[in-house]
C-alpha cells in the first residue's frame, strides 16, 4: 500500500469492494464509493475519440449537483463495445440506483482492463449488491477500494490531506490506478477525488482542470492515451454554507494540485516494469506550453528512457530530443544538469566524470532531468519512468 499519511476519510463518504470474478486471479475488481448526501460532481475524461461506455455515461452527466455514487471495476474496459456496452453501462447505473435509494442519473461509472470484451454482468451484478451491503467509513475500506481498481499496478495508489484553520476544515482523499497506456492527455488511469470542502461544481471544475493539467498532463510512460482515462471529483458538502471562496477557496485549489501531483508521481513510479522513476524539469521557456512540449518529448522517447534504464548517462538523446520537440530556440541557450551534475552548458559539453554519474544511477531509484533555456519563465515538472524488457514481455502478453 502506497500513501503519504494516515487516511483522512472526507465528511459523507463510504466505500465497498467486492470480488465480482471479472479478474482471472479473483482478486478484487469491483470498487463502491458512495455519498450520504448529492454531491458536486466534475470529471475530466479521455480525448480518446474511442471513449469508453462509461466514459461516454459520465460525460453527458457532468458537471452535477447531485451525484451519489461511482462504481468502478478492473479488468474489463467495457470499451469499443457497442450498443451492448451502453446497454450494460445503463444497466450497472440502474442496479446501484435502486440499492443506495437513488436515480440512475445520479451513478457515475468507470472502467478499466481489457479492451473489446463485454462486461460480464452476471458476475458483476451480485457483487455490486455485495459492494453495496458493506459501505463504511473505514479508512480501510478505502485501502481496499485503491487495490480494487487495479490492473496491472503493483500497488495501489491513495493520498490524503487535511485542512484545519478557524476558517473552515476539510478533507481531501484522492485514490488512482494506473501503471501503463500512459500518455497525456490524459494518461490511462481512473482518479477519483473526494472532498467534504464545500465547492460547488462551477468553482470545482477549473480546480480540477488545472490541478490535472499540472499533474495527470505531465505524466507518461509510453504515450498511449487510454479509451477509459478518467478523474472524479465529488464534494459531499457542496449545499453547505458557507461555500468556500477566495482565500480559502485559493488553499482547496492548492491542495487539490498537490494531491493530484502525489498521484501523478505513484503512477509514474509504479510504471510497468519501471526500475527508475524519471523526474523532468524544464524551465526558461517562453511559456508553460513550451516546457510541457519539450518535457513531453524528453519523456516520451525511447531512447531517453533505455538509456535511463541501462544508467547510462548519455546527455545527447535529452538535448536532441529537446531539438526535435517543436519548440524554437538557440542552442547556445540550452542547458542540462542529470541528477544535479551539469553536463551541457549554454550550448557546450561540460566536463563530467560519466562513471560516476553511472554509480549514482544505480545506486537510486529516482532520476532528475533537469534542462534549462534562456526564453522566459515557462516552467514545468513532467513524470515518467525508464523503458525495460519486463514492459515489453507484460505488453506482448496482455491478452495472452
Amino acid at each position: 500500500m502506497t500513501r503519504e499519511r494516515a487516511i483522512a476519510v472526507p465528511r459523507g463518504f463510504r466505500a465497498s469492494v467486492a470480488r465480482a470474478g471479472i479478474k482471472p486471479s479473483g482478486a478484487l475488481d469491483l470498487a463502491l464509493f458512495a455519498s450520504e448526501t448529492p454531491c458536486a460532481a466534475v470529471g475530466m475524461l479521455t480525448t480518446n475519440r474511442i471513449a469508453a461506455a462509461p466514459v461516454r455515461w459520465c460525460r453527458d452527466r457532468l458537471p452535477a449537483a447531485d451525484i451519489r455514487a461511482i462504481v468502478a471495476n478492473s479488468g474489463n474496459a467495457n470499451a469499443a463495445t457497442g450498443a451492448q456496452g451502453e446497454a450494460n453501462v445503463q444497466r450497472t447505473a440502474e442496479q446501484a440506483a435502486r440499492l443506495l435509494g437513488c436515480l440512475p442519473s445520479q451513478i457515475l461509472l468507470a472502467s478499466t482492463g481489457v479492451i473489446g470484451r463485454q462486461l460480464p454482468m452476471e458476475l458483476l451484478e451480485p457483487a455490486l449488491e455485495t459492494a453495496a451491503g458493506g459501505l463504511s467509513n473505514d479508512p480501510i475500506q478505502f485501502e481496499r477500494a485503491a487495490e480494487a481498481i487495479m490492473t496491472t499496478d503493483t500497488r495501489a495508489k491513495i493520498v490524503s490531506t487535511r485542512h484545519e484553520s478557524p476558517e473552515g476544515s476539510w478533507s481531501i482523499l484522492g485514490i488512482c490506478k494506473g501503471a501503463a497506456m500512459i500518455g497525456p492527455s490524459m494518461a490511462t488511469m481512473l482518479a477519483f477525488l473526494l472532498t467534504d470542502a464545500p465547492v460547488w461544481a462551477d468553482d470545482l471544475q477549473p480546480i480540477v482542470e488545472e490541478a490535472v493539467d499540472r499533474s495527470f498532463h505531465c505524466l507518461s510512460v509510453e504515450g498511449h492515451t487510454s479509451t477509459n482515462d478518467t478523474v472524479l471529483a465529488l464534494s459531499s458538502t457542496a449545499g453547505s454554507e458557507p461555500i468556500l471562496e477566495g482565500d480559502q477557496l485559493s488553499v482547496f485549489s492548492a491542495e487539490v494540485r498537490s494531491v493530484c501531483a502525489s498521484l501523478a508521481r505513484l503512477i509514474a513510479d509504479d510504471g510497468e516494469g519501471a526500475t527508475h522513476l524519471i523526474v523532468i524539469d524544464v524551465e526558461g521557456c517562453g511559456d508553460d506550453e513550451e516546457a510541457r512540449v519539450i518535457a513531453r518529448a524528453i519523456a516520451n522517447s525511447p531512447l531517453v528512457k533505455t538509456a535511463i534504464h541501462g544508467c547510462d548517462p548519455n546527455w545527447g538523446r535529452i538535448v536532441s530530443a529537446a531539438g526535435y520537440a517543436g519548440v524554437s530556440f538557440d542552442e547556445h541557450e540550452l542547458s542540462l544538469w542529470i541528477d544535479g551534475v551539469a553536463v551541457f552548458q549554454n550550448g557546450a559539453p561540460v566536463e563530467h566524470d560519466p562513471s560516476e554519474l553511472t554509480a549514482r544511477l544505480r545506486s537510486q531509484r529516482e532520476v532528475t532531468i533537469q534542462l534549462r533555456l534562456a526564453r522566459g519563465n515557462g516552467g514545468i515538472r513532467f513524470w515518467t519512468c525508464d523503458l525495460t524488457s519486463e514492459y515489453v514481455r507484460l505488453n506482448a502478453e496482455y491478452t495472452t
